[in-house]
């Protein structure tokens, strides 16, 4: 996937300014879903990849789905952002998509509930295909929203720890950590100050650093966002407050919020060679596992390894879970050849070959059980780090919500107040946050 496109900030920001259809899913096909199948037409589909690599390769499923259904053309369109793809969605008419895919997880709840994105329930039967047992359950469960299922998913990605063994050698450590305590101690150890800064920073805690955000870490510590009742939880969430605590007691360790943000600031772009971890500067990175791939690119001059991201000590028996996201597909509501589209979405998302060529070509993780098991499915132990990481029982996204992931962002702001000593009292800081996406959501509804 185009991880220049699926940055957090840019992700959540993108969620923040959706604002899609205000009609609700039908629960049944939609009425314009009379065209006939077989019959020879022309789809749109529009995806975000850009990077040569991964448009070649997505361009080459469509080939051989073209050959399988000699009477369906597609054309495809790259590089969509989810500002365009909800323009199009909401305006119709001869130049919107048939087929959409998206890399915004977290817009999923606002898909399902307005309407922008056709019913995939009545397909799906129609087919045979039980989400639950066709797609690894974990990205089954993040691609439907209240029981409305307007997507399925299309590759996945799973997040753990990369680090530098050259540098754990240096330091004596003999075994990525278990336990957070571990890793803070790790951490610390790996920690090389120079000046006002550092020669080597064990981490980056920084929820405005590469990939350390309040999502991320929140996969960890089982974090419930919102209550039976569909209210905002953190407040009484005693995970919430724990991870903040923690988040924010290891950035004193290594230095403090503005020793740690003057380093940041000066750091190379997390897409180019000059990633901090791929120069040495950072010696642990929780990233994707399409990190192993760009790091092997980029001909460094130490060996990496990789591990599920560390757990709170009193989680140690879920050790190896981590945070999951992937790429969704659906079908437009205002497309008239939603039943072709559904061909085409069924071949991109469940055809095992497609799947398994597709997953090895961009390096992401297979959504689809049998996918998963294939013996063509890349061997390598890094990647295969994130594909058993995918697999964990606990691995899991945020839940969905009716204000895409406008609430994950009010969380992570919460989280750059406190780490930076703004937000002084914890407590009340959750219970505004709190009070802050329950008046969105309820706007949004």
């Amino acid at each position: 996937m185009p991880k220049n496109n699926r940055t957090p900030g840019v992700a959540l920001a993108a969620t923040a300014a959706i604002s899609l259809l205000a009609s609700a899913c039908t629960g049944s096909a939609d009425s314009r879903a009379t065209d006939d199948p077989s019959a020879r037409t022309t789809l749109t589909f529009w995806h975000g990849w850009s990077a040569p690599g991964e448009v070649a390769a997505i361009e080459a499923n469509i080939k051989s789905f073209e050959k399988k259904h000699p009477n369906i053309t597609v054309e495809i369109v790259k590089g969509i952002t989810d500002d365009k793809l909800n323009q199009a969605l909401r305006a119709g008419g001869s130049n919107a998509p048939d087929v959409v895919s998206s890399f915004t997880t977290d817009n999923v709840g606002r898909f399902c509930t307005t309407g922008a994105l056709a019913d995939l329930k009545p397909y799906l039967e129609k087919s045979g295909i039980d989400p639950s047992k066709t797609f690894l359950p974990q990205m089954a469960r993040y691609t439907e929203h209240e029981g409305r299922r307007c997507a399925v998913p299309l590759l996945g990605d799973a997040y753990g720890l990369y680090y530098n063994k050259k540098a754990f050698e240096e330091a004596g450590i003999t075994a990525p950590p278990k336990t957070l305590s571990e890793f803070d101690e790790v951490a610390k150890k790996l920690t090389k100050p120079k000046g006002d800064g550092y020669e080597q920073l064990g981490f980056m805690p920084s929820f405005q650093g590469y990939e350390t955000t309040f999502e991320h870490y929140a996969s960890q510590f089982g974090v419930e966002y919102f209550d039976a009742e569909g209210r905002s939880n953190l407040a009484e969430d005693p995970a919430a407050k724990a991870l903040l605590i923690w988040q924010k007691n290891l950035a004193d360790k290594l230095g403090g919020h503005k020793k740690l943000e003057k380093f940041r600031t000066g750091l190379g772009d997390e897409w180019g060679p000059k990633h901090p971890f791929h120069t040495g500067q950072v010696a642990m990175q929780l990233d994707g596992e399409w990190r192993g791939r760009m790091a092997t690119d980029a001909d460094l001059d130490f060996e990496i390894g990789a591990a599920p991201f560390p757990v709170p000590d009193d989680q140690v028996a879920d050790y190896g879970k981590g945070y999951l996201s992937g790429t969704i597909l659906g079908i437009a509501k205002v497309s008239k050849k939603q039943n072709a589209a559904w061909e085409l979405v069924k071949y991109l998302s469940t055809d095992t070959d497609a799947v398994v060529s597709f997953a090895n070509a961009i390096h992401n993780v297979p959504s689809t059980v049998a996918a998963l098991k294939s013996p063509q499915l890349i061997d390598d132990p890094l990647y295969r780090t994130f594909v058993d990481i995918a697999q964990h029982p606990q691995s899991a996204h945020a839940p969905s919500s009716v204000n895409g992931g406008a609430f994950l962002l009010t969380a992570q702001d919460l989280g750059v107040r406190h780490e930076s000593g703004r937000e002084k009292d914890l407590d009340a800081g959750l219970r505004k946050t709190d009070a802050q996406v329950d008046k969105d959501n309820e706007q949004a509804r």
